[in-house]
């Protein structure tokens, strides 16, 4: 089964979201330099590379957010409140509090410094490994 290794933010300033994430518990790792963050995101690596030169190398004319969010699923409803705090600390626009959903779970929304819309949602349904991966069972 292929699996997603990498997924890659375009940002306005590299050092500036390098240190947003890192604030979040995501250490940056080798290669990592002024140009480009590469963050040990729990077996994912999130990249961080400036707007203009992902725009130049994916041939696309604008690469500014949209279309997607990513997300912290987390171990307890608590978490929610208590993971999107951390996120504000580090410089987090909040775009949702914590609510309670429909379908059981705890959803809330915040922004990075770019733009980029980040979900953390607690789902009884989801559980997660020690290092918080989901487990999806079937």
């Amino acid at each position: 089964m292929p699996a997603i290794s990498l997924i890659t933010l375009a940002v306005a300033d590299v050092a500036r979201s390098r240190a947003f994430y890192e604030a979040l518990g995501l250490p940056a790792k080798p290669p990592s330099n002024e140009a480009v963050a590469f963050l040990d995101a729990g077996g994912v690596v999130l990249g961080l590379y400036g707007r203009d030169a992902l725009a130049a190398d994916t041939g696309l004319a604008d690469a500014r957010p949209g279309g997607i969010t990513l997300a912290f699923n987390v171990a307890t409803r608590d978490a929610v409140s208590a993971r999107l705090a951390e996120a504000v600390a580090a410089g987090a626009t909040v775009l949702k509090e914590p609510r309670e959903m429909p379908w059981g779970g705890v959803v809330a929304y915040f922004a990075d410094p770019d733009g980029h819309p980040w979900e953390i949602t607690w789902v009884a349904d989801f559980p997660l490994t020690e290092d918080g991966r989901i487990v999806l069972e079937g």
